[in-house]
């Protein structure tokens, strides 16, 4: 059973969200927020297996949340639901944590298959999104890093590993779990697509991550 929690600040939403869930055998919501921090707190109190999370909420909006959702539960899989695909949003929530982005008009299979996506460790993105971040890429000029997907914790366990670092050293020195800081290698290496960390270690060197 996947479990889930809906944080959106329209009850109305959520009670769609969770009817068409429900039609699902294999998920179960198990808690719903209206708000940022309210959604952060039933995630410690009741982890989930995915957190489908509103872009804009009133206390704090869908990007912070991610953020501190993305410290303490690195492995959480967080999908964001919008309105629309805001200019440069989809790319920062991505890098922020966010494994997938899901338009609200799509159709409601669309939302089921994205949860099962997730929960299987993968990412996904909507038509429109996968649009918005190919024409934001053909703006910039086509300069957006690799990097530029990464987090700022998953950016320094890179550059840590690389450096000649143990997971435990890392762990020790960021005052974190072994094991949190092995999720956070095992995210860069899927953003990434490298198999290693002899990737990690060449990666870093051939994008000048490292300091002298």
């Amino acid at each position: 059973m996947i479990k889930i929690i809906i944080a959106d600040d329209h009850e109305i939403v959520r009670a769609g969200l969770k009817r068409i869930l429900d039609e699902d055998p294999f998920i179960e919501v198990i808690e719903e927020a209206s708000t940022g921090i309210e959604a952060i707190k039933k995630i410690k109190a009741n982890p989930p297996d995915v957190v489908i999370l509103d872009i804009s909420m009133p206390e704090m909006d869908g990007l912070d949340a991610t953020k501190q959702i993305h410290e303490f539960f690195p492995k959480l899989p967080i999908l964001i639901l919008t309105i629309h695909v805001p200019k440069q949003y989809a790319f920062r929530l991505f890098r922020a944590g966010a494994m997938g982005y899901l338009v609200k008009n799509t159709a409601p299979n669309e939302l089921v298959k994205a949860v099962h996506r997730l929960n299987a460790g993968r990412v996904y993105m909507s038509p429109e999104v996968s649009e918005e971040l190919a024409l934001q890429m053909i703006e910039d000029g086509g300069n957006l890093t690799p990097t530029e997907w990464l987090s700022d914790r998953e950016l320094q366990t890179l550059t840590l590993i690389a450096s000649g670092k143990t997971i435990r050293e890392i762990a020790e020195s960021l005052n974190l779990s072994p094991k949190t800081i092995e999720t956070y290698r095992t995210r860069v290496i899927r953003k990434l697509n490298l198999r290693n960390n002899s990737d990690l270690t060449r990666f870093a060197i051939e994008n000048n991550l490292l300091t002298n």
